[in-house]
């Protein structure tokens, strides 16, 4: 990709001084979306970026989480419009799917692009 280079990578070398720790000022800044940083956030996220919807049920057994800690997680991330989620019911047991949106979609792939520059800088070093 020839003249494109992502912005995290211009970030991290827009400020190359070390902070008093001795790391480079935008390692440490707070720039990672806290909202996907988080684990299980981060894996509902990637697991809906491979798979055109998951249900609740499917997302739970994938992550290996429990109902709550799924649905306060999932709740924030369609609140953030990351992801869209659907109800409905198959007879008379309640589902619910989700999808990525495609806003949760561009900010993941910052994110990522972000880490990789970070990973990326600190391999450098």
């Amino acid at each position: 990709m020839a003249g494109k280079q992502n912005p995290a990578r211009r970030e991290l070398e827009k400020s190359p001084q070390p902070g008093p720790t001795g790391t480079p000022a935008a390692l440490t800044a707070p720039q990672l979306d806290r909202l996907i940083h988080e684990r299980l956030r981060l894996g509902i996220l990637s697991a809906l970026s491979v798979n055109r919807s998951l249900t609740f049920n499917e997302l739970k057994k994938l992550l290996d989480t429990t109902d709550g800690n799924l649905s306060v997680h999932a709740r924030k991330l369609e609140e953030a419009a990351y992801v869209a989620c659907a109800k409905s019911f198959e007879g008379r047991v309640p589902r619910t799917e989700y999808r990525l949106t495609a806003a949760g979609r561009k900010a993941l792939e910052r994110y990522l692009d972000h880490m990789e520059a970070l990973i990326h800088a600190m391999r450098e070093r």
